[in-house]
């Protein structure tokens, strides 16, 4: 905000209040405001202050936040900033999370960067990476923009579950923005994403919440294609190609895996990497299920796939969940 800011100290350049100040420029408003700043003063892209008297400004801030709520969760739009001012206030805010909960640490701090070691969850923006990481990481996206206009187009619910499947199968988390009109209300396209999203999540979200990516993340056409990077690093999270079903994600909870099949299967379907001689199958296949199915499949798990005839009534779903027991 420090940069962002800087306009409130212009004026309009014509019209009849040219000339005439914005409220920046009063003293009464420096606090929210800021001073005017110097336009080389800045760095990271022309969005961070370099200006102490600011550093200083914003660790007093954050740590009264802390102080006062003791957050779960805090989030930078930035990579983690002012350098040992910015170190300072995260070892405060883990130190007072372990305060809160009896020595155990279970705040979370995102920023957009990345770290060879766990000391914080790398978001990436309006990107996914291209594989399972060691540690956990997050996409910011947003259903449309970041703010409400008319006429922007929205993704549809069937777009944000293939986003979310294939970022929880990388050890990813998705943060979605939701638009709202000015007044706070959401008008009813927004709300038919969200349903079709709970209503394919009621179904499915047992080989989602609570899961772990699997040996590997997926197989299938999408996997071999060639990936678009993002404008905020990481790969984009907008697909040129349509998935099919041969395209698979996979999670593991608990002793089984979940084989999401990222289209509706038109024919008997074949899991490759579940096959007898796949290299990341060490035990045999005891049982298959298909999420939201009552009926029993019927398979066979050959040398080189896991074949599943597909079933006569499944789920009403673009993308169905199949669950692997094995022992």
């Amino acid at each position: 905000s420090y940069i962002w800011f800087q306009s409130s100290h212009g004026s309009d350049k014509t019209g009849s209040l040219a000339g005439v100040t914005y409220d920046g420029t009063n003293p009464l408003y420096q606090d929210l405001y800021h001073q005017i700043r110097d336009s080389l003063n800045v760095s990271g892209g022309a969005m961070l202050t370099k200006n102490p008297i600011d550093h200083q400004n914003w660790l007093t801030s954050i740590d009264e936040l802390i102080d006062l709520y003791h957050p779960d969760l805090l989030y930078s739009d930035c990579s983690l900033p002012f350098g040992e001012v910015g170190r300072k206030m995260l070892a405060h805010y883990y130190n007072d999370n372990m305060a809160q909960n009896g020595g155990k640490l279970e705040a979370v701090y995102n920023c957009k960067q990345g770290a060879t070691t766990p000391r914080w969850v790398l978001d990436i923006e309006r990107g996914l990476t291209d594989s399972i990481t060691p540690y956990p990481w997050q996409t910011d996206t947003s259903v449309g923009d970041w703010y409400y206009k008319t006429g922007q187009k929205y993704k549809t619910g069937r777009e944000i579950v293939e986003m979310l499947v294939d970022i929880v199968s990388k050890n990813g988390n998705l943060l979605l923005s939701v638009i709202q009109t000015p007044e706070g209300d959401m008008e009813q396209d927004m709300i038919d994403i969200l349903e079709d999203i709970a209503a394919w999540t009621a179904v499915n979200g047992e080989g989602i919440f609570g899961s772990r990516p699997w040996k590997i993340y997926g197989e299938g056409p999408s996997v071999q294609e060639k990936k678009t990077i993002g404008t905020f690093g990481g790969i984009s999270d907008v697909r040129k190609a349509s998935f099919t079903s041969s395209d698979f994600r996979f999670t593991q909870k608990d002793g089984n895996v979940y084989a999401f099949c990222m289209a509706k299967p038109v024919g008997d379907i074949r899991i490759v990497n579940l096959g007898k001689s796949s290299k990341y199958m060490e035990h045999k296949v005891e049982s298959v299920s298909l999420l939201g199915c009552n009926e029993k499949l019927v398979w066979s798990q050959n040398e080189d796939a896991l074949l599943i005839q597909k079933p006569l009534k499944g789920p009403n779903s673009q993308i169905v969940t199949f669950k692997i027991q094995y022992k």
